[in-house]
């Protein structure tokens, strides 16, 4: 394999001396920041050397960190490689637990005194951000007695997801089906999707009802464990003085609620034009009657087109013309300098990331296996690299790493730049509408799926902060009634849908969903001004990348047009959606 498509931890260090030398000097520093415990906030010179130490203490480990782990990843069987690896985790904890006084010491400290001291002390501005977010907070931290009993008690809130994982990943036996070659195949939680992909529909409807039967047995079981959690999250908000789960969800998001309730409204507003596609896709597919086992096969697929990483690149390449001659010189940087370790390796680790690592660059995995996918994943990870490049050259790394609010607008931006670039250059007919489906079934996944997982959360996180009863029944019927308003008349909505929400495992971390429905708005809006060619906007977008987490997310999305609060900026999306959906129409005469 060239060298050239491989990673060069070089770039961080040298060799596994220089890293070990680096791991030494943490600790070194983390014993000198301990000797400010008890007295942090006596004098802002406390503040401001804890604050300076921190800061290097967390240059540094991020770079320990991310040497052990790309490393690790590269060769997951190699037991040197596993040893790091453990050798860099341990350093976390060590990290953790010697700076671990710094948040509640800021917290019960006299808040008049801090205010004075970031007003009085410029030495103080670089970490200024981070301490008004700990003071800001403030009004949510308990009494050190009472953080600690919930410190203490954090095993057994988080028991029910971790029951719920064991017994859906460990001891679910789904049973057997009959695949399009006429053999018996075992149907597991990770093949369920390609089963339900499949060309012929007795296989998506033996997968569909294979995995709801082996729910609807355990439902009251998870049932009792959704509500478990639910319950432990409300009495934890109760307690922190937050108006309710939701509140304290999104406070911790860097959201509000505003944001939750707008887009779950324009949705609402606009929902026919989501009936509308299922009805597109009814025709598309030349079914007599649907069903929501038929949601996820592709009348379009025109087959696997082989590409290599070197087409692979320049289609991203071109694509991304429109951010502008810095960004592509970068992703020509990123490219040549071994920014990517792109091809699948025996024990390598799967699937595709970027890591940011502060003072170096991005890393980026991938897994190429010359599918015309890969294309997406690249210019996806490409957009991690290039949020994290330009926050980290602007921004000290305490205000480099952005919030999850706006973590995948970048990534989602690129992705929507190559959709928009492949349609526009594709000739052949058939490429084309299998290029625009592959587009409309993305957001209608990301956007629509998610608002519905979010729907179901409010309302079952209310009902019960109200006091309300609720049996597996219940669960189901309110599940079942949002398949019925989400998809419309045009698809049969199976009885056994009703069980699908018992199998999210995203429902455990309490309203998290919501935020690739956001985050897929704000990357269309930001695309199609792209697209658009709005004077300034790509200059305004870059600048909003370079500012890492200084400001709040919805703040910094305001910088580029985008007001998460706003419910146009929802039906923004509808009509993008719409837009994009007409066009297959035509272009299929439908």
């Amino acid at each position: 394999m060239q060298e050239k498509y491989n990673w060069k931890l070089e770039d961080i260090f040298n060799n596994e001396e220089e890293f070990k030398k680096e791991k030494n000097n943490i600790k070194d520093i983390l014993e000198k920041i301990k000797t400010y415990k008890g007295k942090l906030c006596d004098t802002s010179d406390n503040l401001y050397n804890c604050y300076k130490l921190y800061e290097q203490a967390l240059e540094k480990y991020e770079k320990v960190y991310s040497y052990g782990m790309l490393k690790y990843h590269l060769d997951m069987s190699n037991s040197e490689s596993v040893k790091l690896f453990k050798e860099v985790e341990t350093l976390g904890t060590d990290f953790s637990v010697a700076t671990s006084f710094i948040t509640p010491e800021l917290t019960y400290s006299d808040e008049n005194k801090i205010q004075n001291y970031l007003k009085e002390d410029n030495k103080l501005n670089k970490y200024a951000r981070d301490i008004k977010d700990i003071l800001e907070k403030k009004k949510y931290i308990l009494s050190k007695e009472e953080e600690n009993i919930l410190a203490n008690i954090s095993e057994i809130i988080s028991a029910p997801e971790n029951t719920f994982d064991m017994l859906t990943n460990v001891e679910f036996k789904f049973g057997t089906l009959i695949d399009e070659n006429g053999e018996d195949v075992e149907l597991t939680d990770s093949n369920y999707t390609l089963y339900l992909k499949s060309k012929n529909q007795d296989v998506r409807k033996q997968a569909f009802n294979l995995m709801y039967k082996k729910y609807s047995e355990f439902i009251n079981t998870i049932t009792e464990m959704y509500i478990a959690n639910i319950k432990a999250k409300t009495t934890t908000a109760k307690l922190r003085k937050y108006n309710s789960s939701l509140e304290q969800a999104v406070i911790n998001d860097d959201a509000s609620i505003k944001v939750y309730d707008s887009l779950i409204e324009a949705i609402d507003e606009n929902i026919s034009v989501n009936h509308d596609f299922i009805k597109l896709k009814k025709k598309m597919l030349d079914l007599p009657e649907m069903h929501m086992y038929d949601l996820y096969v592709n009348p379009c697929e025109q087959g696997k087109d082989e590409i290599t990483f070197e087409e692979a690149k320049e289609e991203v390449l071109n694509a991304l013309q429109v951010l502008g001659k810095e960004y592509i010189e970068k992703l020509k940087e990123a490219f040549q300098n071994n920014w990517i370790d792109v091809f699948a390796k025996e024990n390598k680790r799967g699937g595709a990331y970027s890591m940011g690592v502060y003072g170096v660059h991005p890393f980026v995995l991938t897994n190429f296996v010359n599918s015309k996918r890969d294309v997406s994943t690249i210019a996806h990870e490409l957009g991690h690299s290039m949020h994290s490049y330009y926050s980290n050259a602007n921004q000290g790394i305490i205000d480099a790493n952005y919030t999850i609010m706006v973590a995948e607008v970048a990534s989602t931006v690129n992705e929507i730049l190559l959709s928009d670039y492949q349609i526009s250059k594709e000739q052949d007919k058939k490429k084309k509408a299998e290029l625009l489906y592959e587009l409309l079934e993305m957001i209608r996944a990301t956007f629509f799926r998610q608002a519905m997982f979010a729907e179901f959360e409010k309302i079952v996180h209310e009902k019960i902060e109200n006091g309300t009863m609720l049996s597996s029944e219940d669960l189901n019927n309110i599940y079942y009634e949002l398949n019925k308003k989400y998809f419309g008349n045009d698809i049969i909505v199976d009885e056994q849908i009703k069980y699908e929400w018992a199998r999210i495992p995203h429902f455990y971390s309490d309203f998290y969903v919501y935020k690739y429905s956001t985050g897929v708005s704000a990357a269309i809006s930001i695309a199609k001004n792209i697209i658009d060619k709005k004077p300034g906007y790509v200059e305004k977008y870059i600048e909003m990348l370079k500012q890492g987490c200084s400001k709040k997310s919805i703040d910094l999305l305001k910088m580029v047009d985008v007001d998460l609060e706003s419910k146009e900026t929802y039906k923004n999306t509808i009509k993008f959606y719409n837009e994009k959906m007409k066009q297959l129409e035509e272009l299929l005469n439908l």
